[in-house]
This record gives structure tokens, sequence and C-alpha cells, in this order.
């Protein structure tokens, strides 16, 4: 597990081992990484706004209490260890804008995709967490504080990512949107399943395959709608899993996707940046998704070669925080952040790239990763034969 030969001005992604205490000990070891991404977070909002996060925090807070989700307590514990508001605003939001591609090289799938976020900071205080539960060990991109998923890779199982789905209009004109997003959220303040990042945190800890994985993903009841981009360790393993809060569409052919459904359904609209919320159409809207997901679809290079050549425009936009790359048959995680270093440009390459071997751990005996994706066959293969 190595850190590439970068510039030494730029950042180091950290490498951090919480399998034992997991995102509690990640808190309370790194309290002035999260408080430092905090306040860059907040800079994003007028200086009044900041006001305004301890009562984000209590509706969160009650909001969180009633979803079916076994991490409450733990985050309860993370906001009272570090003592300060926003926790609980971090880990009831959902805003993430991405580009994800699912795809098979060279005998192995791959998963590439960007987070796509407004806030600064969030590219460089990423972080890649070790972590473990019950089915087996995981990679996490993540920042001291926050206690879902959005990118993970178990080795010798599965990788996974979690994208926006889009918005859900009750309205069609665009100065409506605001009250879209607020009717939506009263409409999730009556449901009490769990968040779709918790959700996947869960996947990672209790799924022992690709296979269980993505019957979970599909099945669980989730808080809100969202879009999974799911990939194994077999050829063929790859697929994108569109979630409403009960229902499921699953595409294992065109295993691309944005921020909008791979097939338009009506009443839904494609996410857009905060700058494009009053001035553009739903057409618009949903052009801007297709063109950045049908550009990293294309991509014609190799995902294995490390050089993040796949992050150009449209897939780099002005919300790209992080890229990530990563093979689960391999053992692979690459990751780097990405930040707006001057105005008016798009976001540069600010970080060094971490890349994480799990063939390298010296814990590991030679070979463990084929042993598990052995096993896993084996076991899928039992299931499907009764």
């Amino acid at each position: 597990m190595k850190d590439q030969t970068m510039p030494s001005a730029m950042w180091s992604i950290p490498l951090v081992d919480i399998r034992e205490g997991g995102p509690l000990r990640h808190a309370r070891e790194y309290a002035a990484r999260a408080r430092a991404l905090r306040d860059d977070c907040l800079a994003y909002f007028p200086p009044g706004m900041t006001l305004l996060v301890p009562v984000a925090d209590r509706f969160a807070r009650y909001w969180l209490t009633r979803a079916h989700s076994p991490y409450v307590k733990e985050i309860a514990e993370i906001a009272a260890v570090l003592g300060f508001s926003g926790i609980w605003f971090l880990n009831g939001s959902y805003n993430w804008g991405c580009t994800s591609l699912a795809r098979e090289e060279d005998g192995a799938v791959w998963i590439a995709r960007t987070l796509d976020w407004p806030y600064s900071g969030l590219g460089r205080h990423i972080e890649v967490a070790r972590m473990r539960g019950p089915a087996g060990e995981f990679f996490s991109l993540t920042w001291p504080g926050y206690a879902g998923a959005l990118t993970a890779m178990a080795p010798g199982r599965f990788a996974a990512g979690v994208n926006q789905a889009p918005l859900w209009r009750r309205t069609r004109h665009r100065w409506l949107r605001l009250y879209d997003m607020a009717a939506n959220v009263m409409n999730t303040w009556g449901i009490r399943h769990i968040p779709p990042d918790q959700l996947l945190r869960q996947a990672f800890e209790t799924c022992a395959s690709y296979s269980e994985a993505r019957r979970f993903l599909e099945t669980e009841k989730v808080a809100r709608p969202v879009i999974f981009t799911l990939a194994g360790c077999v050829p063929g393993e790859q697929c994108i899993i569109e979630r409403t809060e009960e229902g499921f569409v699953t595409h294992e052919e065109d295993t691309c996707a944005a921020n909008d459904w791979m097939v338009p359904r009506p009443s839904w609209e494609a996410r857009m940046i905060a700058a494009h919320l009053f001035t553009i159409s739903s057409e618009d809207a949903a052009q801007r998704s297709r063109a950045r997901r049908d550009a990293l679809a294309a991509f014609d290079g190799h995902l294995s070669s490390a050089g993040f050549d796949w992050v150009a425009p449209p897939v780099l936009n002005p919300y790209t925080r992080i890229a990530a790359e990563m093979c689960p048959a391999r053992g692979l995680l690459r990751v780097a952040g990405y930040e707006i270093t001057a105005d008016g440009t798009l976001p540069q390459k600010i970080t060094q790239t971490r890349e994480v071997d799990a063939r390298d751990d010296p814990e590991e005996p030679a070979g463990f990763l084929d042993k598990i994706i052995q096993d896993s066959t084996s076991k899928e293969s039992a299931i499907d034969s009764r």
C-alpha cells in the first residue's frame, strides 16, 4: 500500500486503520481533521447561515433516530466526541452528484467514478479507511466524523458507489425547483428507512459476494431514491441499480450512470449544479447528465493505468472533488482529491494519488484474494443449484 510519487507540494491522502473502533475511533483520533473539514465546508455558505447549523443538526438527528439504521448510536457518540455542530447534518446529507462507470477490462471488472459537491475541502481532506464487518474487510473513501459509505472496495468481494438519483418533480417550472426539493424533504421526514449511504456501508459489512450485495441493494428499503454502481470479481459482474424507496430497476448492459435514470421517467428530472437551479430547463439538465455519462462510457483508455485520464470535461466539472478507480478482483483502489485553485477554472488534482493494493498486505497470505473469490463463487453456485 503506497503513495505514488508526486510533487511534494501536493496533499497526501491518509490511510487509516479503523478495523477496531470504526468511525468512532476515526473521529476520536483525528478530531482536528474533522473540524478542518467542517470549517472548509461551512465557508461555502454566507456567514449568517453558519448560525443555522445547530438547528440543521437537531432536525437531522430527529430524522436519523427515526430511521431504521444500525448506526444512529455511533453517530451520536461521534457527535459527542467531537463536540461541535455539523456532525448530524453531515450524516443526514445526501446531495452528492457523481458520474460512475463499471466495466470489464482484461478479465477484471473496474469501477471509475467522481464525486461532485460544491463545498471546498472534501477533496483536500479525503481519507481511505480500512474497515471490517462480519463479511470481511473493506476500504472506504471517507472523512473523520462521517459514518456512511459513498465509495468503497472489498478485496475479493465487490466495489460500489452511490450516485444521487434524479429529482422528483411535483411542478414543472424551473423557478419552483426549491419548492419540489422542500416537498421531497418533507416526504422523507415521514419515511423510516435507512439512508442510502448507510445501507451501502451495511452491504460492505454483511455481504460476502457481489450477488449477495446486489440482492441486498435491490431489495432493502431506502429513505431516498439512489443510484448504486456495483462491480464484482468475475467477468459479467457489473450493474447499475436504480432505486426508489421500495422499488428497483437494474441495468447489466449499460453500466454507466450520472444523476438521471437510464430510461427517462415522467415527473423525474436530472440533477444539476446549484448555479443552474433557476436557469436551465429539464431538457438541458437531462442532456448535461447524459453528456457526463456518455463521455465516461466512451473513455477508450485503460483504467488499470492509474493516470485518471478519464477525469476530463464534461466528467470533470466545477463541483468535482474526488476521483476513484477500484478493482475488487485485484484488491486495487486508487483515489485523488480535486479542488478549485483559481476563480473561473475547473478543479485541479491537488493530492497525491493514494493507491491501496491488498495483494501487498503483509497480514494476508499469498493467494488470499483468489481464495475469497473461489469461496464466494462456490457459495453462489450452491445457492443457485437449490
